[in-house]
């Protein structure tokens, strides 16, 4: 099978020294088999071979063909972030504990890899968010989430209160310690430990989930994923609060602020082997049906 890798990325976890191994294997194997191989910066230090040219992650969006994230789900989080817009391919090896977006283990992944680059996988696509902080009618900071957007209090002991609107239709007030807006993709991190619901990952839908909230009888709602969201504060005094977009810190939203929330247009494209099976990640993070056997 016809397959356009040519050129290949990598990107590491940068702060974990523990992957040189894995790193110069994968780099190592690579060459062997003949493919141009580019190294994101931050992971150059990491093999051992002094001629390795270092890219940004950016532009290993712009010069590979596929790039491969080796570390945990933030490695591949931030690596799906930085290249989205130019529409590559990511596969994920983790190091450790099974994540639920890099699901190759180490001593599995020449195999792997081997089949994905001839051709053999099973393609996902994945939709992130688009935050947009709103002051005074100016669009002051934008980013985006794969996992969620989260609204906390932000150096304060009281509870914020939150208006939310979807599609400029009032949904609700709220008094809590927060609000996390997820994708499908986001609904195994910190959404589903705020007790939300585990979606599907091709769903179009998105969850949002309050965290700690005053009144119990506010409930995570599900909501289709073309919706605007915004969200507003209501508040007699001058409070902060922090916006978080994956693990990204926007601090210092004021009171008077407004966060506009959509699904970005572009997806990121995410490879796995064949037979790729989203329930048997589930059983295994969530050590499900641990003494079952079929």
């Amino acid at each position: 099978m016809q397959t356009p890798f040519k050129t290949i990325g990598i990107i590491g976890k940068p702060s974990d020294p523990g992957i040189a191994d894995t790193l110069t294997g994968l780099y190592d194997y690579l060459i062997a088999h003949q493919y141009t191989v580019c190294v994101a910066e931050n992971s150059v230090q990491f093999i051992k071979n002094n001629t390795i040219k270092a890219y940004s992650m950016e532009a290993l969006g712009q010069h590979c063909d596929v790039v491969i994230a080796v570390g945990g789900d933030g490695t591949f989080l931030a690596a799906a972030r930085a290249i989205v817009k130019y529409d590559v391919p990511l596969i994920g090896i983790n190091l450790g504990r099974l994540g639920f977006l890099v699901d190759i283990s180490p001593h599995e992944a020449p195999a792997k890899l081997h089949y994905i680059l001839q051709g053999h996988y099973t393609e996902e696509k994945r939709y992130l968010l688009r935050a947009k902080i709103i002051r005074d009618n100016e669009v002051i900071h934008e980013e985006t989430a794969v996992n969620e957007v989260a609204i906390h209090r932000w150096v304060t002991p009281s509870m914020i209160e939150i208006v939310t609107k979807i599609d400029n239709v009032f949904l609700n007030s709220q008094r809590s310690d927060g609000l996390v807006i997820s994708t499908p993709t986001g609904s195994t991190a910190y959404s589903l430990s705020a007790g939300g619901p585990i979606l599907y990952p091709s769903l179009n839908a998105l969850v949002l989930v309050p965290l700690n909230p005053h009144t119990l009888s506010n409930r995570p709602i599900v909501i289709h994923d073309s919706a605007e969201i915004e969200i507003s504060f209501c508040q007699t005094k001058q409070i902060n609060a922090l916006v978080t977009c994956d693990h990204i810190e926007i601090p210092d939203v004021l009171i008077s602020d407004k966060i506009l929330i959509k699904k970005d247009p572009k997806p990121i494209r995410i490879l796995h082997p064949e037979g790729h099976d989203f329930f048997q990640i589930l059983r295994n993070k969530l050590n499900w049906s641990s003494g079952y056997h079929s």
